[in-house]
């Protein structure tokens, strides 16, 4: 049988297989499902998106609680089981769409997921990497290595970084593989995201912060004196420094949220706008 390539994960798949569905583990344990629904605080005021709905385990905890649910679901034997399982439960639109190709609510929307491992960065990059979007928190089921490099202190990443300017990331616990059916060959974990009340940095200025954080994250482990020489003069920088409270051999990935936002607020004042670090096109 002729094969392609995932667009999102490069791995092969069969013709005729839903693009999204290598890495898709389906939980089984109700007391799991329960704590994950209470986690996100999911009341009668929201509407649900869920991302990967699968057999509808997670789904029928979700309608009881939310206001309106959206469950995306590409896998055409799912989607027949879904509509089957949510048939007398109003309040829930099922969708049969790729994951990556759906538009997302226009007004305030909550996500309660369990996504699939294989495309588990494009899913937090369509979520967070714009946050004039309507989305408020939510809890994501992850692989678990994902999930400790979203919310580690030390900062590899560009996007994550700018994800912190405007969300806060909670790494809540992990879950074990036999909480799964099947089974994944690694342990998951359970991620809270909640909107910041006062963003760090503003959303119109989501653009400039892109260029910067991926000009200074080109080498995470590098002192931030070395990166941050190329776009502060040594007035400029030493005024950073002093505002910012950052140590001369501190690598740039150990900078906090609040330093970041004086080093964004200092380049936005005091230097010229030309100067300023430009994103890649393929970031924004």
């Amino acid at each position: 049988m002729t094969k392609k390539k995932h667009k999102y994960s490069n791995k092969k798949l069969s013709r005729g297989e839903p693009p999204n569905f290598s890495g898709q583990h389906l939980m089984h344990n109700k007391k799991l499902l329960q704590e994950i629904v209470d986690q996100a605080k999911v009341s009668k005021k929201d509407t649900v998106l869920e991302l990967g709905a699968g057999k509808g385990a997670l789904t029928t905890f979700l309608s009881e609680r939310a206001k309106r649910v959206l469950a995306v679901e590409y896998d055409q034997t799912f989607i027949q089981v879904l509509n089957r399982k949510m048939a007398h439960a109003a309040n829930t639109t099922i969708i049969h769409e790729d994951i990556m190709r759906i538009h997302l609510p226009k007004g305030e929307f909550v996500v309660v997921s369990n996504i699939p491992y294989s495309i588990t960065t494009p899913i937090m990059k369509k979520l967070l990497s714009n946050p004039v979007s309507g989305f408020q928190r939510g809890v994501i089921v992850m692989e678990k290595g994902a999930a400790k490099r979203f919310t580690s202190p030390f900062i590899k990443n560009a996007y994550v970084l700018a994800w912190r300017m405007w969300f806060d990331l909670e790494y809540v616990k992990g879950i074990s593989r036999e909480c799964f059916s099947p089974p994944p060959k690694v342990d998951s974990a359970m991620v809270f995201i909640s909107r910041k009340p006062d963003p760090i940095v503003p959303y119109k200025d989501r653009s400039a912060f892109f260029g910067l954080a991926e000009y200074a994250l080109r080498e995470p482990k590098a002192p931030a004196d070395s990166l941050l020489r190329g776009i502060f003069t040594a007035t400029q920088l030493k005024h950073v420094k002093r505002n910012a409270g950052i140590k001369h051999d501190v690598s740039i990935g150990a900078l906090s949220e609040r330093q970041w936002g004086v080093i964004f607020e200092t380049m936005t004042q005091y230097v010229r706008r030309p100067l300023w670090p430009r994103p890649r096109k393929t970031t924004l």
